[in-house]
């Protein structure tokens, strides 16, 4: 299967006046066209930094990153990004801010109206295209901001923890359709989190990294049939198996941090 995303050898130095800080260190990833892969790991890993790398905004100091064979420079319109915080423009209605990319594409306004359309229907937002963002709850502006994105039909999806500030109920919501766009579009999808359930219950694979710098420290195919059922004996046993994983890099950071408070 062909690579859609191909990292090799990434690293990722923030250096500052007082001391260089490693991110990330020799990351080697392929990503088949269509997977869908989630980042886990403990806060300090270096997970949105990988991702911030894939989507351009951040280059690596060592290392390549290729999508469909050429390398990623600068963002581009074949990633799209979807952040924690909404990003919405609030002085747009939901229907302006879903079509924004799109007209600054210059794109007929006729196209503009059948694909925003579409997408409001898709998110069940159709309802609501006259709101503001102020007038929303969290996870409709979720929504919306996954739409805006979709509007630009980028083939890659790169969502850095987009459920992370919603309530259980709302998160698996939208869970659930983020699953039925990928099965319907098709899309390659790298995805942040640091909840284990959400990795298992969303993903065709976990890659789990480490506590700075940031390496792979295990990548697991999860071979699991979906809908997956969060009290099935299979998916708590790749839980606990997760689970110890990040807690292991999690006691790491803990120790890496009182050895510092030692020494100042």
């Amino acid at each position: 299967m062909d690579a859609h995303i191909q990292v090799s050898g990434v690293s990722k130095v923030f250096a500052s006046d007082e001391r260089q800080v490693v991110a990330l260190q020799d990351i080697n990833l392929s990503i088949p066209r269509g997977q869908f892969t989630c980042l886990l790991g403990p806060s300090g890993c270096g997970k949105s930094t990988l991702l911030n790398a894939v989507a351009g905004f951040s280059p690596p100091t060592a290392g390549s990153i290729l999508v469909d064979g050429k390398p990623v420079a600068a963002p581009g319109p074949d990633r799209g990004m979807v952040f924690q915080e909404y990003a919405l423009f609030p002085w747009m209605t939901v229907e302006q801010n879903v079509g924004f990319g799109l007209d600054i594409k210059k794109t007929p306004k006729a196209e503009i109206r059948r694909t925003v359309d579409a997408l409001l229907g898709m998110l069940s937002l159709t309802d609501f295209r006259a709101r503001y963002p102020k007038d929303l709850s969290g996870g409709m502006r979720q929504r919306v901001a996954i739409a805006r994105v979709l509007a630009l039909d980028s083939p890659i999806l790169l969502m850095d923890e987009p459920f992370g500030a919603l309530d259980a109920l709302t998160r698996r919501n939208l869970q659930d359709e983020l699953l039925r766009i990928w099965a319907e579009l098709k899309k390659t999808i790298l995805f942040v989190t640091h909840s284990i359930e959400e990795a298992i219950y969303l993903a065709d694979r976990i890659v789990v990294m480490t506590y700075r710098p940031g390496t792979v420290k295990r990548d697991i195919l999860v071979d699991l049939p979906r809908m997956r059922d969060p009290a099935a004996p299979e998916f708590n046993a790749l839980k606990r198996e997760l689970g110890q994983l990040v807690m292991e890099e999690q006691q790491r950071h803990h120790s890496d941090e009182l050895r510092m408070a030692a020494v100042d």
